[in-house]
């Protein structure tokens, strides 16, 4: 059975609307209001049916492990469906006869009046898996029989198909609330109803939920989304013939303490790989300086805040170690468009004489972008890595609204978003960016994407995917992805 036309898949192109718990539910009563009585369960078991049998087209024996609410309701409309289509659907159901919703009660009704086998426990055997336990209103971690349920998905080789959320994701923020450590399963898809959460798409989601697909269940709604996802690139505008080196801004980047030259040289040639006319890279380690040139003959090595930074583009931070401290008022004070990283962020997480020179910096018109990855964010929020982690829409939001600058807080489905903003999930990106240095072409990169582009926050958003595209079609024959090897595969 092909994939029904309704249902998409994720690995399309475009940006994509978002909506966290409250909002579904909106939607949710909207469409069960001006729709007949069980509509939205029928539609939303019909979908799973068929993008089970579109996934695993030879399986026979399924079983379907459904809750006792609205979520196990639509796996039980599943059964029903494929019982009808020749198939063994076998359910463990954790409901009780009058003591679920109506609607899910429905379905049971329709699951044993159409003859559906129901088990305790879950078959010896099975060639695909149903997940429908728990969707959008799980606030703790399942229990008892659900939790061993769960391992022994977890630990089957046969696909897995979860409905609208994987068991255990918190919907709005990608934490997994399973006390278990969360194994990655190869064949494991989750499909998405009526909306898109963004908890699919950061923290553990994207490991958890495996490949997204989406049916909206044909509830129209006008209900505006709480994030986006970032799906794609726009197409590139064609460079002028009639160009110079001046035509594409000029980038500065500072850092690079004694034993750590590499971080600015990588950002450096992230930001002139990246497209931008010139780079000039301010090393604080002077020894390094005639080395970087003789290595590297297309950066301009200069001595730190020996040029004026008025029209530039600056990055600052990589590889700063303690030193970048001294110079960062002057960098923030100077400087008309900057990025700050690693340890120009550390630097503003312990001097608040420095975080009042950054906040003034909006009022002002400059433009600034922080790009902390979880520790760092934690320091300049004075929290945990697990608080950040826990929301990480809100920390970042959170880091914007403090500092008034655009954020991208780094890690699996890194956000960005500003005090203007709705927060935008990135989709780009795979753990073989997971290694030393990648962070640094990022800061470069976005360095060369703010010097030619008037939208600051479009501009991060679009060097931030790119980044992660770069990992994303790395050839599997080959060379390993390192920091230089994905600084100089930038286009």
């Amino acid at each position: 059975m092909d994939v029904p036309a309704q249902t998409q898949t994720l690995s399309s192109q475009g940006t994509w609307p978002l909506h966290d718990v409250a909002s579904t539910q909106a939607i949710e009563q909207h469409a069960q209001s001006v729709l007949p009585a069980h509509t939205l369960m029928q539609r939303a078991g019909l979908a799973t049916a068929q993008l089970a049998m579109a996934i695993a087209p030879h399986a026979h024996h399924i079983w379907i492990a459904c809750g006792p609410g609205n979520n196990g309701g639509d796996g039980l409309e599943a059964a029903v469906h494929l019982r009808a289509w020749g198939k063994h659907p076998v359910v463990t159901w954790l409901g009780q006869d009058g003591h679920v919703p109506a609607d899910a009660q429905r379905a049971w009704h329709r699951a044993t009046s159409s003859g559906v086998a129901f088990q305790n426990q879950p078959p010896a055997q099975f060639d695909l898996a149903i997940d429908a336990l728990l969707g959008i209103g799980a606030q703790r971690a399942p229990e008892a029989l659900m939790a061993q349920w769960l391992q022994v998905m977890q630990r089957s080789n046969a696909p897995v198909l979860c409905v609208d959320l994987p068991t255990g994701l918190r919907a709005d923020t990608g934490e997994w609330l399973v006390t278990s450590p969360l194994l990655l399963h190869r064949n494991r898809h989750t499909l998405s109803l009526l909306t898109l959460k963004p908890g699919l798409f950061t923290a553990h989601g994207r490991d958890a939920a495996g490949q997204v697909w989406f049916n909206d269940l044909n509830a129209q709604h006008t209900h505006a989304p709480t994030a986006w996802l970032q799906h794609s690139l726009p197409r590139p505008t064609e460079k002028a013939h009639n160009s110079h080196k001046g035509s594409f801004g000029d980038v500065i980047v500072i850092g690079g303490a004694p034993g750590m030259a590499g971080a600015a040289v990588l950002a450096s040639l992230g930001a002139l790989h990246g497209g931008a006319g010139r780079v000039f890279t301010e090393l604080l380690d002077a020894q390094a300086q005639q080395a970087v040139v003789a290595m590297h003959p297309a950066l301009m090595v200069r001595e730190p805040l020996s040029l004026a930074r008025d029209e530039a583009t600056v990055v600052c931070g990589c590889g700063g170690g303690n030193a970048v401290h001294a110079l960062l008022a002057h960098v923030l004070s100077t400087s008309q468009k900057l990025v700050l990283d690693a340890d120009a962020l550390n630097a503003l997480a312990r001097d608040t004489s420095l975080q009042t020179l950054l906040k003034n910096r909006h009022a002002r018109g400059k433009v600034t972008v922080l790009t902390p990855h979880p520790l760092e964010a934690a320091r300049m929020l004075g929290c945990t890595v697990q608080e950040i982690q826990g929301n990480r829409l809100h920390a970042a939001q959170q880091l914007a609204d403090a500092f008034q600058t655009v954020v991208v807080l780094k890690g699996s489905g890194s956000v960005v978003t500003s005090p203007k903003h709705m927060p935008v999930i990135n989709a780009s990106g795979n753990a073989l960016l997971a290694t030393a240095g990648t962070g640094d072409v990022l800061a470069g990169l976005l360095g060369a994407y703010l010097a030619r582009n008037a939208d600051a926050f479009a501009a991060t958003c679009q060097a931030v995917y790119r980044h992660g595209h770069l990992a994303d079609t790395w050839p599997s024959e080959g060379p390993t992805l390192d920091a230089a090897r994905l600084a100089a595969s930038v286009r």
